[in-house]
């Protein structure tokens, strides 16, 4: 499914399959990586589809589709500057269609602003990004699934350290006005994924 998405939109931007054809292997190689458990093809595909849902209330739908295909392009849990590198490739790519400056400007925002997940001015910016914590919202069966596989993405970490690390970042979310920035997000997922993030920081703290 994802491949006929990235294909269709990058069609928009030039025909030729010698361009297309390894900018997605690219991103398959990159999200297939043995040590991705959660930011793999199938969290693309989960915000593919919260996004869907909003699409009519998207300015610009290709760059909403651009980040969720390069927001996690470059991930590594060692590093801090994921989200940066991940938007520099994707300015890369996107300048070589020659897409408008400003339109890619608006990708790099997107990508950049997974990182705090702060409010934006910007609308498409607070869609993606509450898109991309729509896991925190999810039945708890599901959660349960999610957190486990962060766990396994950080092993190069001793317990005591990743526990301490992760409670910050649950409750750095905890602290927010509102997790989700937008009223569709927040009417369907804010109530649950407080719960959630509640339960994770207790088991963690035992």
């Amino acid at each position: 499914m994802l491949k006929e998405i990235f294909t269709t939109l990058v069609s928009t931007y030039t025909n030729d399959s010698q361009v297309i054809d390894p900018l997605w292997s690219q991103i398959l190689k990159k999200h297939n990586k043995k040590n991705r458990y959660y930011h793999n093809v199938s969290h693309l595909e989960n915000v593919y589809q919260k996004l869907l849902v909003v699409q009519d209330k998207i300015a610009d739908w290709d760059m909403i589709l651009f980040s969720i295909f390069y927001h996690d392009y470059v991930y590594n849990v060692l590093k801090k500057d994921n989200e940066e590198q991940s938007a520099l490739k994707a300015k890369e790519v996107l300048e070589s269609l020659g897409i408008d400056p400003q339109r890619i400007e608006l990708c790099t925002e997107i990508i950049i602003a997974t990182k705090g997940h702060q409010i934006s001015k910007i609308n498409d910016i607070n869609y993606f990004t509450d898109a991309d914590l729509s896991i925190l919202g999810s039945s708890w069966h599901d959660y349960e699934i999610y957190y486990k596989q962060v766990r396994k993405e950080y092993k190069y970490y001793l317990d005591f350290m990743y526990n301490k690390g992760r409670i910050e970042v649950l409750k750095h979310f905890l602290k927010m006005p509102r997790i989700y920035k937008t009223d569709y997000f927040f009417d369907n997922f804010e109530k649950q994924a407080k719960e959630n993030l509640q339960k994770e920081i207790a088991i963690l703290s035992k």
